[in-house]
């Protein structure tokens, strides 16, 4: 029982550097899809620049994650943290959009932070609790997104400086740092649960060694789904509403409350409940019903319930993904699959914006909505075959005996 409460308390630490990053990253969510025009961009500005950040991240992800397995979780963290930080400084400097692409650039390049630290809390967890770890994860993006996109729009005001919102976001990941430096345990031999996989020489074997390319299609699609919907709404909303990055920032907090009563508090329980697949198939429909839904409302408040409803739906997704992933591998390569996986999700988060920028531009926006759906659908039709490979993962008390037995 001891060194179960002590695992707990060092998953709640890495929960707390993951929520003060992740604050510094809320912040510039209201202020991007503004930024760029105020310094002589258009609307595919936006989408480049967003693109660009996931390019970088999925070009860098997998290596911070390979190496995380092996200099260390904690020193690869503080790396990324810090240099994320400086990014942050120079868009806070940024007075002409090259400065804004050079500073989104360099915030991918260390955008390790993420899949480095769901490693983390893969090592800290026992197997059968890892959903829930996984849940931590995704309540410290959510706390992010209530907290940052708030100081975010309360920072730019009325869109004409934003140089107060991306130093602030530096100042919360400098905080990290030393959180991290602080608090985190520090580096040491990985916890393994099953034997090691031989080695590989490429990802593409690794990759086909562990038989994962289906589940990386899968946070393909999401993600393509996802970002292309975080550039989309601010958009649609200040276009059709006239709101601005502080009606943008309140919409997102509430979006992150959402994520944290559903992943902090609801998401053991439901996959206890339903099962990890059985929820994955729930948030993809309810994220599609939503996206297909939004071209037809009429109104403010029913546009914001809308697109309420469709990030409420994906936040269900994501962590059901990381679950599967982490627990498909020896501890000693989880670092690695979660790097890839922030490299598939990548890909998504590249092609969504700029995919559904240009038929923005082209067709406007109600093909663009539509065209959101299909991902996800895809997403939705992998769940509902229940591909046997991840049968094992539906929750059962038995699974809980088995997995113990293992430690």
């Amino acid at each position: 029982m001891t060194s179960n409460r002590w695992g707990m308390s060092r998953e709640w630490l890495v929960f707390t550097v993951i929520v003060v990053d992740l604050i510094g990253f809320g912040i510039v969510i209201p202020i991007l899809p503004f930024m760029s025009p105020a310094l002589g961009g258009d609307e595919f500005d936006v989408a480049l620049v967003i693109a660009l950040y996931s390019v970088c991240a999925g070009v860098a992800g997998s290596y911070w994650g390979a190496l995380s397995d092996r200099i260390g979780r904690k020193k690869v963290l503080m790396i990324c943290l810090t240099g994320g930080a400086i990014s942050y400084i120079l868009l806070g400097f940024a007075n002409e959009l090259w400065l804004v692409y050079v500073a989104r650039a360099m915030a991918g390049v260390m955008a390790g932070n993420l899949p480095v630290a769901s490693a983390l809390m893969a090592d800290l967890s026992r197997p059968e609790r890892r959903a829930k770890a996984m849940g931590l994860v995704g309540t410290a993006f959510g706390l992010g997104l209530i907290l940052g996109p708030l100081l975010g729009g309360l920072l730019a005001g009325d869109g004409q400086s934003f140089a107060a919102a991306g130093f602030f976001a530096a100042a919360m990941s400098l905080l990290s740092v030393v959180l991290a430096a602080f608090l985190l345990p520090p580096d040491g031999p990985l916890r393994s649960n099953a034997v090691a996989a031989p080695v590989t020489t490429s990802s593409l074997q690794f990759i086909r060694h562990t038989g994962s390319e289906l589940l990386l299609v899968q946070y393909v699609l999401h993600t393509f789904a996802v970002s292309a919907a975080i550039y989309l709404s601010p958009l649609w909303l200040a276009a059709l509403l006239n709101w601005g990055p502080r009606e943008i920032g309140i919409l997102f907090g509430v979006v992150g409350l959402a994520m944290i009563i559903i992943q902090g508090a609801l998401l053991n329980w439901l996959t206890t409940r339903f099962g990890l697949i059985n929820l994955l198939g729930v948030g993809a429909a309810i994220f599609a019903a939503s996206l297909i839904i939004a071209p037809l409302t009429v109104g403010e408040y029913p546009r914001a319930i809308v697109v309420f409803m469709a990030f409420t739906g994906a936040t269900c997704v994501l962590p059901v993904l990381n679950t599967i992933a982490s627990t498909s591998v020896p501890a000693t390569e989880c670092g690695r699959m979660m790097g890839l996986t922030a490299l598939a999700a990548s890909v998504g988060r590249v092609g969504g914006p700029l995919v559904i920028g240009a038929v923005l531009t082209i067709a406007g926006y109600t093909l663009a909505w539509l065209l959101m759906a299909l991902p996800v659908a895809v997403v939705l039709i992998w769940a509902m075959t229940r591909d046997g490979r991840y049968q094992r993962f539906i929750y059962s008390p038995a699974l809980d005996s088995e997995l113990a037995d293992d430690l």
